[in-house]
């Protein structure tokens, strides 16, 4: 009997320790759950409040830190209309690499529910959670984060790979909460009409994060360049590949040691991931010497200015670097599978001026000795560009973000007159400064925008 009564002795014990652990475990689920249910109430109470005029809640991709449009947008807001106060959604893990004096909210928190609640002005570069229902009297401006080259919106229904599960009626209603959705040039607002359609008005003022590229000095590009080491004399190209649909990790194009190798000591190559591989374990390490991973640099506006090339593949980043009129190269090994598996609205391959931004190669060594026999910056090369640049980049005079807070925050009607092409000038690498543009190279036309594609 003894012995029984302290089975059941030692029994109740580990039953009673097993509940105890059970109770821990999903003490945190339980927090959770009633957490959120008390934050669910408090913002359906924020809610019933009077909307604050003065308030403006921005984004950028997906939470991560103040960047691209909005933040250029937020700048110019704060010069201008200072009254408007401004909460950036970030991430909690991202808050330290926010810029001193902005106000931050983390997703999901009190303070983002009553900021989603009640403010009349919302900026973000890709869609609001759906758990942020537009109220009436608010105001949704859209700034998209690239000139597309790849499918987008509703066309990628065709290309399931790429879509990844997308719902395409939510997104419908997502895009219905936009009151304005900004481009960058003629070409991007036929497709964003297109493939997000709604009521919203389009305004045409060209790209806010590209200001910089008409308002830095010469000595903001030596500055941007000493940052990243670059020594003086040395040609410095940003290599910028897009994402891969269809591939589920990050994987190299190119072999940048065995590249740079190729190229010798007088050039320094810059690799910069696409930040959706920022989880992976592979993004952003690595690199010395005449590579250098900048992944995780927090402006790629700056890389650009430090750069005198680019070599990309489909990344929107060529339409932005145009502004600058510095060269532009194509690398793209997997051409016929990205066509397959995410589909695309221009030809790089092509040559035909106002599509191909440059010269185009598929192969490593192709690469190499493009740059080796100076094609890369051939008189050629400067014509692609130029093409390219006239029909991309018409509306980027440096004031986009001014004509967007005049517009949107302000109620201006009419937005501030473009600077002709032709009269731009953009920054300037050093080693670029001075040299004579290749004769019969068409830079832009004297006013207006480029046809219609």
């Amino acid at each position: 009997m003894e012995l029984a009564a302290d089975w059941r002795s030692g029994a109740v014990g580990r039953l009673a320790k097993q509940a105890k652990r059970t109770a821990r475990q999903a003490q945190p689920q339980v927090k959770r759950a009633v957490a959120g249910s008390v934050l669910g109430a408090y913002q359906r109470i924020q809610r019933q409040l009077p909307v604050d005029q003065e308030l403006a809640v921005f984004g950028a991709y997906w939470g991560r830190v103040p960047c691209c449009n909005p933040a250029a947008i937020d700048a110019a807001l704060r010069r201008l209309a200072p009254q408007i106060r401004s909460v950036w959604v970030v991430e909690n893990k991202r808050r330290a690499e926010v810029p001193k004096g902005l106000t931050v909210v983390g997703p999901g928190s009190r303070g983002y529910r009553e900021a989603i609640s009640r403010a009349r002005y919302f900026v973000n570069n890709v869609n609001f959670p759906d758990g942020a229902p537009k109220r009436p009297g608010t105001v949704h401006l859209q700034t998209h984060h690239g000139t597309p080259i790849k499918k987008m919106g509703l066309d990628l229904q065709e290309y399931p790979a790429a879509a990844g599960g997308l719902d395409f009626p939510k997104l419908l209603e997502r895009v219905d909460r936009w009151d304005y959705s900004l481009s960058s040039n003629r070409y991007s607002t036929l497709i964003w009409e297109r493939v997000y359609p709604s009521s919203f008005r389009t305004l045409e003022y060209g790209y806010p994060r590209n200001d910089v590229f008409y308002s830095a000095t010469a000595e903001d590009v030596a500055a941007a360049r000493a940052e990243l080491g670059i020594r003086p004399g040395q040609t410095a190209l940003l290599y910028a590949p897009t994402l891969r649909d269809y591939r589920a990790t990050y994987r190299p194009q190119l072999d940048l040691a065995r590249l740079a190798r190729r190229l010798g000591p007088d050039f320094v190559l810059l690799n910069r991931g696409h930040y959706l591989y920022d989880k992976d374990s592979a993004f952003g390490t690595g690199g010395s010497g005449s590579v250098l991973d900048v992944s995780r640099h927090p402006s790629v506006e700056r890389l650009a200015l430090a750069a005198d090339a680019l070599v990309t593949d489909y990344s929107s980043l060529m339409f932005d670097y145009a502004n600058l009129d510095r060269p532009i190269v194509v690398f793209a090994d997997d051409w016929e599978v990205y066509r397959q598996t995410r589909g695309v609205y221009l030809d790089l391959f092509s040559g035909r001026p106002g599509e191909a931004p440059g010269p185009a190669v598929r192969t490593e060594a192709e690469l190499a000795e493009l740059f080796r026999s100076g094609e890369w910056d051939s008189a050629a090369a400067a014509g692609l560009r130029g093409a390219f640049r006239e029909r991309f980049c018409a509306f980027d005079d440096g004031q986009a973000a001014e004509r967007v807070v005049r517009t949107v925050f302000l109620g201006e009607r009419e937005p501030l007159p473009f600077k002709p092409l032709a009269e731009r000038t953009p920054a300037r690498g050093p080693e670029r400064a001075g040299r004579e543009r290749p004769s019969g190279v068409t830079v832009g036309r004297a006013s207006g925008p480029p046809p219609v594609p």
